[in-house]
């Protein structure tokens, strides 16, 4: 790296010298500050040969090589002080160019969350490009996730149009999170650490936050042949009333295991058609027998203290049923990955 001192002189009175300089290199300038240097017209004469031969004989370029003394410029000739010996300011910092901006390969993405949402713990980020993206460590590269703290994770691509990025863990409650795509960016919250745990061998749903127990509920999961599948889902969209259609998984209405049913305070934690619902009609069978086609049944008190208290992306830990393990890919499933 080559320092250019530009400009400037040197005001020598009473034995003192009192010089200041601006440091330039690559196009961008800052000042030192200002060093007085004492001594006796000795002093004087001495300081005057160290300006003219940093200014004028080598004025162009001085390579900087760290604290260590210059070599003598010239066979026998004196040897000059370093330039940290010269300017106690400077230290054994060498100025550096900022790093040139990356360029992203990309328009204008899609980043959820949004801008201003708190989420829950076990929400990925998800962002999805208007263009198909052929090359995909560029894009990362161009995409800046800060934490506040300082959270680990990993990008993980669902498509050529989408990539996503989560923690390691389950993010720490109420940590700050921005990202910036491209000419995208959101900064959101992680809220309370609300975990939801259904586990079939109780036939419970125990919800803790921040590690306190705040709510147990007798649950239905699915029954045989429709075993609701473990692994660790994710809250998404909610709904204070809905019908449920057997038809839209491919069985019809009027099948022996078809079903239109209206039910009020449905939670979705999966794409593929599982949510946490009131189902006051199969209360018998909370706490001890599986009934649904998937669904977690609970009943009507519960099935609104859920829909009330829980958030888009609290996770929730489905575990002992006979049911394998959700998708990775479901869209709410990306623990499993």
């Amino acid at each position: 790296m080559a320092l250019c001192l530009m400009g400037g002189h040197e005001a020598l009175r009473s034995g003192q010298a009192e010089r200041q300089r601006t440091v330039y290199t690559m196009g961008w300038s800052m000042s030192l500050k200002q060093v007085r240097v004492t001594g006796g017209n000795r002093a004087g004469r001495w300081s005057g040969r160290v300006a003219t031969a940093l200014i004028g004989t080598t004025a162009a370029t001085l390579t900087l090589v760290g604290p260590a003394g210059a070599a003598p410029l010239w066979p026998g000739g004196p040897e000059l002080p370093s330039i940290q010996e010269v300017f106690p300011g400077l230290g054994g910092q060498v100025p550096t160019a900022p790093p040139a901006p990356v360029v992203a390969p990309f328009s204008a993405p899609s980043v959820n969350p949004t801008h201003g949402e708190t989420v829950g713990v076990a929400q990925p980020i998800i962002i999805r490009f208007n263009e198909p993206i052929s090359d995909r460590a560029a894009a990362e590269r161009a995409i800046s996730i800060t934490t506040s703290p300082a959270v680990g994770g990993h990008f993980y691509w669902a498509s050529d149009r989408q990539v996503r990025w989560r923690p390691f863990e389950f993010w720490p409650a109420h940590t700050q999170v921005t990202v910036a795509a491209g000419d995208t960016h959101s900064s959101f919250t992680i809220g309370d650490a609300q975990i939801t745990v259904a586990d079939d061998n109780t036939k419970t749903v125990t919800v803790t936050r921040n590690g306190e127990v705040v709510r147990t509920m007798p649950t239905s999961f699915g029954k045989p042949g429709h075993e609701t599948p473990n692994g660790t889902y994710i809250v998404g969209e909610r709904f204070r009333d809905m019908y449920m259609d057997s038809s839209t998984y491919g069985v019809p209405v009027d099948s022996p295991e078809g079903y239109r049913t209206y039910v009020e305070y449905a939670t979705r934690i999966s794409n593929s058609g599982i949510f946490v619902h009131a189902a006051p009609w199969s209360e018998w069978a909370q706490g001890n027998t599986n009934v649904s086609h998937g669904c977690l049944n609970v009943s009507t008190e519960d099935g609104k203290w859920f829909f009330e208290n829980a958030q888009k992306g609290d996770p929730v830990i489905v575990q002992n049923t006979d049911g394998g393990v959700l998708n990775g890919w479901d869209g709410l499933g990306d623990w499993n990955l």
